[in-house]
């Protein structure tokens, strides 16, 4: 179940119980690196349901194995671009769900001077704007990384974007609001706020650091 944030209208927060379930193991700070990446893409291919749930479709005829019959597809072609690193163990539960999307890749690194994001990878497919792309990063904390990758994949000509992470913070959520205010953002989870590191409370740690086990 998906619920609209009362506060953030830009937000939905998902509040299915196997998903609440999953989020409950993989805070855990005792989950180790190889159940986390396990329940990070469960995850994933459980928020796609809901975060696809309004896409397009278009009517089709298909043979069936005894007559013809009227069916529906996705009327555009859906792209996942994670955040590297960490978006990738949700793109692949997304793609498990969706294996006929394509997929891009943009990757960032901090600056230690400036602090913003810094694009040091650019991988995407053409024609941005033949579906819905669905940016994928565990964590929405300032919001900077997410700004930059949107702001890149409009100048690349993405026109449908929507930002699917698994917690989000409110400070994020708004200056993504005020930064992407087409945008709209899922998450499992919205938490309390931000530490003075810009780290996430309660959260979950690094979720790439906790992915591959360099903790």
């Amino acid at each position: 179940m998906a619920t609209a944030h009362p506060s953030h209208p830009n937000l939905t927060v998902f509040d299915h119980p196997l998903i609440q379930h999953k989020l409950s193991f993989i805070r855990d700070a005792a989950t180790s690196h190889r159940p986390f990446r396990s329940l990070l893409y469960q995850i994933a291919g459980l928020m796609v349901y809901e975060a696809t749930r309004e896409l397009p479709t278009v009517s089709v005829q298909v043979q069936t194995p005894l007559e013809p019959t009227t069916a529906r597809r996705l009327a555009g072609v859906v792209t996942v671009v994670p955040i590297l690193r960490s978006g990738l163990g949700m793109a692949e539960g997304i793609m498990e769900m969706m294996p006929e999307a394509r997929v891009g890749h943009l990757g960032y690194a901090r600056d230690e001077h400036t602090l913003r994001p810094v694009l040091y990878l650019r991988r995407l497919p053409p024609q941005l704007d033949a579906g819905p792309v669905l940016v994928v990063d565990p964590m929405l904390a300032t919001g900077g990384s997410a700004i930059e990758a949107l702001r890149e994949l409009r100048a690349a000509g993405a026109t449908d974007l929507r930002l699917v992470c698994l917690v989000a913070s409110p400070e994020g959520v708004r200056n993504l609001a005020q930064a992407q205010p087409g945008v709209h953002v899922y998450a499992a989870a919205l938490d309390r706020q931000l530490d003075y590191r810009g780290f996430i409370l309660p959260g979950l740690g690094d979720a790439g650091d906790r992915m591959y086990g360099t903790v």
